[in-house]
């Protein structure tokens, strides 16, 4: 056997156990030559030495680099085998079981029928668990067909799957927030053990590109490179720069609220699109005020929805949480597929700032793009839930954490409008939610513009407004060559509760212009941190993504570098 077919063979082995990135326990490369155990050699046997058998120092050579290990190990007490795939298998097991075993708990349940908060709750529970069960699996598919061809396109894949299962597993606990007793804190002791797993397997996919250079395949860190100057000049910037203003496809499906088209609603339309459709449909939706909730369920991908403008075409709803409905549920529309792209369309929650939490649209699907879209709302407006999303010449408005989620999500080109809030509330643009030191996740604000509704300019006493507020332990936004106006406090970050975030989030600021942009006065949190141009570039698209073609393909106006769009 040729020495790059033995290399290859144990770097799979060692992916395999990765795969523990899909099941999501994390993993050593103590893979044997042949590619297959762990073990230095096979069988369950006793070793001689007081009954540890081989597939024990397995399990702990597998568990041996996690942070959880006690977690880990346990997890796999009874596995019986060496096998690399087979403790794969097991593990994936485990965590979906733990997953579907909180969901299951009879006495949990039974408080959940007998109290409406709670019902909700555990609703949102099984809608996010699901989708962190489906995460699971199809990171296991893909470590298992690894092609070291594609190698940064799937470790960006699966950085971002394993995030958003961290995501959905807190989304599931913030869901008790507002009910009643200790529902919330029971949750999350059942939810403990998947929880630490997931969180040990996107520690390991984080380092895979280490294990890759051990193993000399090469590296996984092509796609982050910076373009040369030569690319530069012989016109690649203008190659991906693509200059098309409009999707040119022909609409499958028209909705015109005069009976011009196919149908007259929104939710019409969405429920023709079949679901693993591999082609785009695309839904031309027609000047209106379109008063219905829409959700595009998970596996409806693909889909397209093109109005005639913002201002014009708009789908509109006031649901709340002040009203009684959980705030992941507030959206008026929201978005579960993948490969989603809006143009020229207006979402709208107006349910006001007596509404607390009212999202007007939540994007929880991967690689969804924006296009000349505008979001209205007060608090919560616009929820970049999780995935990769791409947001430009977007307009969003809004008062108390307009933007908020977990997604890594790039605006280019947007205006944010802060909106005066509710007396006593102080206004902030973002509130990003990245809960793990290993999601890939961060908002970044690229040119645009930070400004403000003249009702808030002339607010009295004045409000003070803030670039953002650390939502979760380790938030992260940077805002770079942005137009900031005065309106914003010069401290520029505001803290969300006591100390959290404040020294473990990642917050920077580069080259932004107006008033508001100067950095004398900024808070001085560890978790605030110099930009260089270096810096900078690392947050651009064509690295930030780890693989940025759902966006050149689409035909959108995108901008990969750091330079003005």
């Amino acid at each position: 056997m040729a020495a790059d077919d033995s290399k290859k063979k144990a770097a799979v082995a060692g992916l395999a156990s990765i795969l523990l990135v899909a099941a999501v326990i994390a993993v050593s490369v103590g893979s044997s030559k042949n590619g297959g155990d762990i073990s230095s050699s096979g069988g369950d046997a006793d070793d001689g030495s007081g009954g540890i058998t081989t597939s024990t120092k397995a399990v702990e050579a597998i568990c041996s680099p996690t942070s959880y290990k006690d977690t880990c190990e346990k997890s796999l007490a009874d596995a019986n085998t060496t096998d690399t795939k087979q403790l794969v298998e097991i593990a994936i097991n485990v965590t979906v079981a733990k997953i579907a075993a909180a969901m299951k708990n009879s006495t949990l349940l039974q408080e959940a029928a007998n109290d409406p908060s709670t019902k909700e709750a555990f609703k949102v529970c099984e809608d996010v668990l699901e989708r962190a069960a489906a995460d699971l699996r199809r990171s296991a598919g893909k470590v298992g067909a690894f092609d070291f061809t594609k190698a940064d396109e799937i470790v960006a894949d699966l950085r971002t799957w394993l995030s958003a299962v961290v995501t959905n597993q807190e989304t599931c606990v913030d869901a008790f927030g507002n009910t009643t007793g200790d529902t919330g804190e029971r949750m999350k002791k059942l939810l403990r053990t998947a929880r630490e797993m997931s969180s040990n397997g996107l520690a390991m996919v984080t380092d895979i590109s280490t294990i890759i250079g051990a193993l000399q395949l090469g590296s996984l860190g092509s796609s982050r490179r910076l373009l040369s100057e030569a690319e530069e000049d012989d016109g690649f910037i203008s190659r991906r720069l693509l200059q098309a203003n409009t999707l040119s496809l022909t609409p499958n499906i028209v909705v015109a609220q005069d009976g011009s088209g196919d149908f007259k609603t929104v939710n019409e339309a969405v429920a023709m699109v079949k679901i693993g459709r591999e082609t785009f449909t695309v839904i031309r939706v027609k000047a209106g005020v379109y008063n219905e909730y829409v959700s595009i369920p998970k596996g409806k991908n693909k889909v397209v929805m093109i109005g005639d403008g913002p201002e014009v075409t708009k789908i509109t709803g006031n649901r709340s949480m002040a009203g009684g409905v959980p705030t992941f549920y507030t959206a008026t529309v929201d978005v579960n597929s993948e490969d989603f792209i809006a143009q020229d369309m207006g979402f709208e929650n107006t349910a006001g700032v007596e509404g607390h939490e009212a999202i007007a649209l939540r994007v929880s699907g991967d690689k969804a793009i924006l296009f000349n879209v505008r979001v209205d709302g007060n608090q919560d407006s616009l929820y970049a839930d999780v995935y990769r999303q791409y947001y430009r010449n977007c307009t969003i408005t809004g008062t108390v954490n307009f933007v908020i989620g977990n997604a890594v999500a790039l605006f280019q080109d947007c205006t944010f409008i802060a909106r005066k809030p509710s007396p006593g509330q102080d206004c902030v643009v973002t509130a990003h939610g990245r809960n793990d030191s290993n999601s890939n996740t961060a908002f970044v604000i690229q040119n645009g513009h930070i400004t403000a509704d003249p009702a808030l300019l002339d607010a009295q006493p004045p409000v003070r407004s803030y670039l953002g507020r650390p939502w979760k332990e380790y938030s992260r936004t940077i805002i770079m060559h942005a137009n900031i106006d005065g309106f914003v406090d010069p401290t520029g970050w505001s803290p969300w509760m006591g100390n959290i975030g404040l020294n473990t989030s990642y917050y920077g600021e580069y080259e932004n212009t107006g008033p508001g942009s100067k950095l004398e006065n900024r808070v001085t949190w560890p978790g605030i941190h110099k930009i260089t141009t270096e810096i900078a570039q690392t947050w651009t698209g064509s690295v930030m993504y780890g693989g940025d073609a759902w966006i050149t393909e689409s035909g959108v106006l995108y901008n990969p570098n750091l330079k003005e769009a």
